[in-house]
C-alpha cells in the first residue's frame, strides 16, 4: 500500500512509524524526507525570524516560492497515496491533511497517544491503538 504519513516535526515517533511501516513492504511518504537529497520543508528556509510573524507576513510566506513547491510536494504525495496514517500528537497541518484523505474517500489510519479524546476522529477508518494494531490491519 501507498502510505502518507502525516504528522508533526516534533513527535519523536513519525520516524519510527515510517521505518515500520517501510519494514513491513508499504511505499511510504515520509515529510521529513521526501527524497534522498531532500530534508522536507522548513519555514526558517524563508526567513529564520518565522516564529514572529504577523499574520500579514504569514500569507506572505505562503505565497513565496519555497513554500509552493513544498507544499506541492506534500499534495502530490497526497494524491499519490492510496491512505494516510495520522501520528498523534500532531497539529494543524497534518489534521487538514488527514481531511484531505477523509474527504477524498481514502482511509485514514489514526495512531493514537496518550492525549484526549476527540469526537471528529470517528471519520477514520480505524483508530489504532499501538503500531502493532496498525501493521496488523495493513496486512
Amino acid at each position: 500500500m501507498k502510505l502518507y504519513v502525516a504528522s508533526s516535526w516534533r513527535n519523536e515517533r513519525q520516524q519510527e512509524v515510517v521505518k515500520q511501516l517501510q519494514k513491513a513492504g508499504h511505499e511510504v511518504y515520509d515529510f521529513r524526507n521526501p527524497t534522498k537529497d531532500d530534508h522536507g520543508f522548513h519555514w526558517s528556509e524563508i526567513d529564520p525570524e518565522w516564529k514572529s510573524w504577523s499574520p500579514e507576513q504569514f500569507c506572505s510566506g505562503l505565497r513565496h516560492s519555497i513554500a509552493k513547491r513544498g507544499f506541492k510536494r506534500d499534495f502530490d504525495a497526497m494524491e499519490w497515496a492510496d491512505g494516510c496514517v495520522l501520528v498523534l500528537p500532531c497539529g494543524r497541518s497534518a489534521h487538514l491533511e488527514a481531511g484531505y484523505f477523509v474527504g477524498a474517500r481514502k482511509p485514514l489510519y489514526i495512531l493514537l497517544d496518550d492525549g484526549e479524546p476527540e469526537l471528529m476522529y470517528s471519520m477514520a477508518y480505524h483508530i489504532c491503538s499501538d503500531i502493532d494494531d496498525l501493521l496488523e490491519l495493513l496486512i
